[in-house]
């Protein structure tokens, strides 16, 4: 990156372009939400299930985001390792209303984080707690515990509710990841 190009980034003129993979079990979510994310002339608004993985873009507050939509499907699972190197980020989907399930996704983020590819990198970890609306969905704070997310030291992590439907929480969230790569960015340039 040459001088100009860090001097329009710490102006805010230019456009930070990123990788950010979106994980999360089966039926969590993380297709609808990127679709959300979507201007609304190019929203699908019937997202099928992701079988292995789809890439779609979106932008925040001056940051480009490449987004990895990989499948959360058992058999599939072992595809999200392939991706961890070039990530700059990771937003994490969890159904906030299947209990039963947490277990299942705090194995895999734990999986996830501990990865040799991932362990010790200071890419954020955005976390939605979606289907916020939901008869029994529970609060943030207390999917966060369920996940042990307060164990995490190694990254920076938010956690929001969300509505993939309506939209709820998505900008807040997505927001909150644009200021963290921006001001890693900063920080490595």
């Amino acid at each position: 990156m040459g001088l100009l190009d860090k001097l329009s980034v710490w102006l805010g003129r230019g456009r930070t372009e990123v990788t950010v993979l979106v994980l999360g079990l089966d039926n969590s979510g993380k297709s609808t939400l990127l679709d959300a994310l979507r201007p609304p002339e190019q929203r699908v608004h019937h997202s099928q299930p992701t079988v292995g993985q789809q890439q779609d873009h979106f932008q925040s507050s001056g940051v480009s985001f490449s987004a990895w939509d990989v499948s959360g499907a058992p058999r599939h699972r072992a595809l999200w390792e392939r991706h961890y190197r070039r990530a700059h980020a990771v937003i994490f989907v969890v159904d906030s209303a299947d209990h039963l399930r947490l277990v299942v996704a705090r194995e895999e983020l734990e999986l996830m984080l501990a990865h040799p590819d991932m362990f010790g990198r200071r890419l954020p970890l955005l976390v939605f707690a979606n289907k916020c609306d939901a008869n029994h969905a529970l609060a943030p704070m207390q999917v966060a515990a369920a996940l042990g997310l307060e164990r995490i030291t190694d990254k920076p992590w938010h956690i929001c509710a969300s509505n993939a439907l309506s939209g709820a929480g998505l900008t807040d969230g997505i927001a909150w990841l644009a200021r963290q790569i921006r001001d890693l960015h900063i920080q490595h340039h």
